[in-house]
């Protein structure tokens, strides 16, 4: 394996990760909030997230892509829908990363079907410099450089999610 470079630390992250749930309790004080998951990176986003957060909170999941090896294909994928209605609920999208928007976007049409109360997105990471869709994202972690970025979710080929920080290799 090579040297992974610390990006973002586990303290940075769980203290950003802290203001973010401050903020989406002020917004939906009192309501249950419906977190819809990207699979498989907001994993880790999510419930540290989800577990600082006083609401109820409901987990739903939906999985999508658009990177193969690594690469992004340009086409965004749909591999497993949500398996609940989100019908008249408050629905928050939960990313790891968001860089060229294509993906949210995607998302943001998908769920026009279903009918919830309200779409809110949130993201662990964005890339400002990667962005081709103009969207608004309503909780941002960190804006980072564009660097392949890995840990707390994110993956090489479906390794080294599990690291407790954000990374980058050289």
């Amino acid at each position: 394996m090579e040297n992974i470079n610390v990006l973002i630390n586990k303290a940075r992250l769980e203290k950003r990760i802290e203001e973010i749930a401050k903020e989406i309790e002020r917004d939906y004080e009192g309501k249950d909030i419906v977190f819809l998951g990207i699979l498989k990176g907001s994993v880790p986003f999510m419930w540290e997230l989800a577990k600082r957060i006083k609401n109820n909170v409901i987990f739903e999941f939906i999985e999508v892509s658009s990177y193969k090896n690594n690469e992004d294909t340009g086409i965004v994928t749909l591999h497993k829908d949500i398996k609940n209605s989100v019908e008249g609920k408050d629905v928050i999208i939960i990313e790891d990363i968001v860089d060229t928007g294509k993906t949210i976007k995607f998302l943001l049409e998908h769920l026009k079907d279903k009918n919830p109360n309200s779409v809110k997105i949130a993201t662990l990471l964005s890339k400002p410099s990667k962005i081709v869709i103009d969207l608004n994202i309503d909780y941002i972690g960190f804006k980072i450089e564009d660097k392949f970025v890995l840990g707390f979710g994110l993956d090489d080929n479906q390794n080294l999610r599990n690291l407790p920080y954000i990374g980058y290799i050289e």
